[in-house]
């Protein structure tokens, strides 16, 4: 039977200033570094074809050309979207051996972690993960949790974390307030346990 590759802990990231490289750049390469652009990563992108939608000027450092080892240097975390698996599995195999972690496109036996499929609404984010058996799947739940997360849940976040930060100002603890009377509002019932 052949190894199952398991993505079972989720995390956010903060990637402010944080370098990161992108090897391809066709549509779904442009998408992950608009997307690390947007998160306040340092993108460098490394292409042999640039898709007419990247914006050159809106990232750290564009080459045009093969992936080469030294792409690497200075990287904290890699996508490889070049749409051809060996390429792919090459450049995440240079990135493991220096112990960068890796993404490749549609490839989750070399990858180190996968992307999600994410909504958002203010600082609501959700995010929806098959441990790559099915993108379609996660793409789909993603739009339908889409449909719940509305202004009122983006401005709930905001009222609750001045609640907290009113909790612990007073020098209390947020893990012994009940939230669900406010939560309630806005999403009906809840349980908060």
């Amino acid at each position: 039977m052949a190894h199952v590759t398991q993505f079972s802990y989720p995390v956010f990231l903060d990637l402010a200033g944080i370098p990161v490289l992108v090897v391809g750049a066709g549509p779904i390469g442009v998408r992950k570094a608009e997307a690390l652009q947007q998160a306040g990563a340092r993108v460098r992108v490394v292409a042999t074809a640039l898709d007419e939608a990247l914006e050159r000027d809106r990232y750290d450092d564009v080459r045009e050309r093969a992936f080469q080892a030294d792409d690497l240097d200075g990287m904290r975390l890699v996508i490889t979207a070049t749409g051809d698996a060996e390429v792919d599995a090459a450049v995440s195999a240079a990135a493991r051996a220096r112990g960068i972690w890796t993404n490749a496109a549609d490839q989750p036996v070399d990858c180190e972690f996968i992307l999600p499929a994410i909504v958002r609404s203010g600082r609501v984010t959700v995010a929806v993960s098959t441990d790559g058996a099915s993108p379609a799947l996660a793409m789909a739940l993603r739009d339908r949790i889409a449909t719940m997360l509305g202004d009122d849940v983006a401005a709930l976040a905001e009222e609750l974390a001045e609640a907290r930060a009113a909790v612990k100002a007073g020098g209390g603890s947020t893990e012994d307030v009940d939230w669900s009377a406010m939560i309630g509002r806005v999403l009906g019932d809840v349980d908060t346990e």
